[in-house]
């Protein structure tokens, strides 16, 4: 661990201006790509439980019970990751975390290979779910971070879509590998693109926002000219001068650190966002998985679909909820976070609502209006990874994150067990009705209570 950090004010406001004077370059895309590969494999770790478990059942003759613990811890370990890994990344640097997370992450898809036994198992996956759910909100940090305010919207949910994506290819994947080699190649296969993370580690430097909030001077500063002469000479262009901070916004800045870790969450101005961004995520992955979880066995038992036309159904949603993340991606910048994020969900809950009202009688009328839906509930569930950190500091912007994180691990939980709960009474409706009001809220606390960042300086929206 560092040692108290002694913050630089002039020297973190001279990084903020350099950095808003460089022009997106093969240095960004490149940085995107290397932290983009690593998100995209953790994603694909993150599914792949779901396509063994068949044969782990085969196995290891599971019961219900101990399949289900499969299918729940690693998304426990994720909350726990997303809880421990900001605190860390405020301490020891965002890259260290992103390349130790996954290390580890690629480290357990091999010992899985290898596991003799259900309780290894349990536990190797409840360790790759820390490192999952600790890797995913410090690299959207770190991506804020090296970005500038003009169109960092765009620039920071075209990397976003890698998730989504990894998830698409893990299951196509897993699809084609298991069926011929079986669970334990897939998984050491899995291992393989650890060795990214040594690539990480040489070829990323750590963010100079945060080594200048740590007071570590001469690192900000040498790796903030490093940044500058590789985007200069991809440009083959001189730099602009940076336009320099006014003295009133410096003395804002100085006079507002109102603390820092948790307690600096809960003070002042950080208290409200943080309530704001902790329902929104909530309510955004209640819906989405209280619907992708269950929609397979609703088309099949409620609809009796067969096994593969019930998957393509709901692959067909996931896809639309994905077009919907691109459609984000290319309007936050223009209309705005909170006008993005409050109209999903506003969208999302009439689209349910409308559902719910219609009975939702035929497989075909699910499969529209939920993939409709999708559309609203995916395009704020994104957005969330980029508004999160601009409504924090960077004493503690990966904390912030981290703890959006968790709330996204928590409204996963608990999405499934509540529709479980009201599909098992039987009425269908129910399901969509309770999924739409989630998204009211969602949408009410989000229209009441966020904040515009678009546009602003990171340092701006929060000194």
């Amino acid at each position: 661990m560092t040692t108290e950090a002694v913050p630089d004010s002039p020297l973190r406001a001279s990084i903020a201006a350099r950095f808003e004077r460089l022009p997106l370059s093969r240095w960004h895309v490149t940085v995107r790509l290397l932290v983009g590969a690593v998100t995209f494999f953790e994603a694909f770790d993150q599914l792949l439980i779901a396509y063994a478990l068949p044969e782990l059942r085969a196995d290891w003759r599971l019961s219900t019970s101990s399949a289900t613990l499969l299918l729940t811890v690693g998304s426990v370990g994720m909350l726990a990751g997303a809880l421990l890994s900001g605190r860390i990344a405020d301490r020891i640097g965002r890259v260290k975390v992103i390349v130790l997370c996954f290390a580890v992450s690629s480290l357990a898809n091999l010992a899985l290979a290898l596991s003799p036994s259900l309780e290894l198992f349990t536990a190797l996956r409840f360790i790759q779910g820390m490192a999952i759910g600790g890797e995913v909100p410090v690299a959207a940090t770190f991506i804020a971070e090296i970005t500038r305010s003009h169109r960092r919207g765009r620039f920071v949910l075209l990397y976003e879509l890698v998730f989504p994506a990894g998830l698409t290819v893990g299951a196509l994947v897993a699809a084609w590998v298991m069926p011929v080699l079986g669970w334990r190649w897939m998984y050491g296969l899995a291992a393989i693109p650890g060795v990214l993370a040594l690539v990480v580690h040489r070829m990323v430097p750590e963010s100079p926002r945060w080594l200048a909030d740590r007071g570590r001077t001469e690192e900000a500063a040498a790796v903030m000219a490093r940044i500058e002469a590789a985007v200069e000479k991809s440009t083959g262009t001189p730099l602009p001068e940076p336009v320099p901070v006014t003295a009133k916004a410096e003395r804002a800045a100085t006079k507002a650190e109102e603390g820092s870790g948790l307690r600096g969450l809960l003070a002042g101005r950080y208290r409200r966002r943080t309530l704001v961004v902790g329902v929104l995520w909530f309510a955004g992955y209640f819906v989405n998985y209280g619907i992708t979880s269950w929609l397979p066995t609703i088309y099949k038992n409620r609809f009796d679909l067969s096994l593969s036309d019930a998957l393509l159904y709901s692959t067909v949603t996931s896809c639309a909820g994905l077009a919907g993340c691109l459609v984000a991606a290319l309007t936050v910048d223009r209309l705005g976070r909170r006008h993005v994020i409050t109209g999903c969900l506003t969208g999302s809950a009439a689209v349910l609502g409308l559902l719910a009202a219609l009975g939702a009688d035929t497989a075909v009328e699910v499969l529209v209006w939920t993939s409709l839906a999708a559309v609203f509930f995916f395009g704020s569930n994104i957005c969330l990874y980029l508004y999160t950190p601009e409504l924090f500091p960077t004493r503690m912007r990966a904390l912030g994150s981290s703890v959006g994180g968790a709330m996204n691990r928590i409204g996963v939980i608990l999405g499934p067990i509540v529709v479980g709960a009201v599909y098992a009474g039987g009425h269908i409706g129910a399901v969509f009705l309770t999924l739409g009001a989630v998204s009211l809220v969602g949408a009410v606390v989000a229209g009441i209570g966020a904040e515009e960042t678009a546009g602003r300086r990171l340092e701006e929206v929060s000194p």
